[in-house]
């Protein structure tokens, strides 16, 4: 799949009669999918557009409605579908906020310019995100996402450097 389209969020379940679902945003900012016209519900075969027609707040989860469905039939079929949105009507991300899946495959390096590996994924604890790196030969290297560890992304040059505090990395 190209960078074009990016995960914002799955439906977890039906609401309602309606043809509304439940959808865990996966977007830092929730209230963004109000301002989404055109989505995408990927499926075992395709990418289907759809248009939102209503999004309302539920705890930390969305009520999302979209045009054209209007029974729980209708809808029920897309139940533990992943949606994305273009990155054209994402809008731009303010400085020094990076989208995941450009980090994802990134050189991490110390201060020295020495490679500890690569990210694979990035994950959120609750209070920070975290990065995994994956290195050759070693376990995992778990990297909490703060200042005094992430000195510098550079998305373009393909890496990261990161200052590996004192107890986080037990095989050095």
């Amino acid at each position: 799949m190209d960078n074009s389209l990016l995960e914002i969020g799955k439906i977890v379940n039906t609401h309602g009669l309606r043809g509304e679902v439940k959808v865990v945003p996966w977007m830092d900012y929730p209230e963004d999918f109000e301002e989404l016209e055109n989505i995408f519900i990927k499926t075992r075969k395709e990418m289907k557009p759809v248009e939102i027609e209503n999004v309302r707040y539920q705890k930390n989860n969305l009520i999302v409605k979209f045009k054209g469905f209007n029974d729980i039939n209708d809808i029920e079929q897309y139940k533990n579908c992943v949606l994305y949105a273009d990155r054209e009507e994402l809008g731009e991300l303010p400085e020094g906020v990076h989208y995941i899946v450009d980090l994802i495959g990134l050189e991490v390096v110390n201060e020295e310019g020495e490679k500890l590996g690569v990210l694979a994924d990035v994950f959120n604890t609750g209070a920070n995100d975290v990065y995994d790196v994956k290195r050759e030969g070693k376990k995992n290297l778990l990297l909490p996402v703060i200042d005094e560890v992430v000195k510098e992304i550079d998305v373009e040059g393909g890496k990261i450097t990161v200052h590996v505090m004192e107890g986080l990395d037990d095989e050095v």
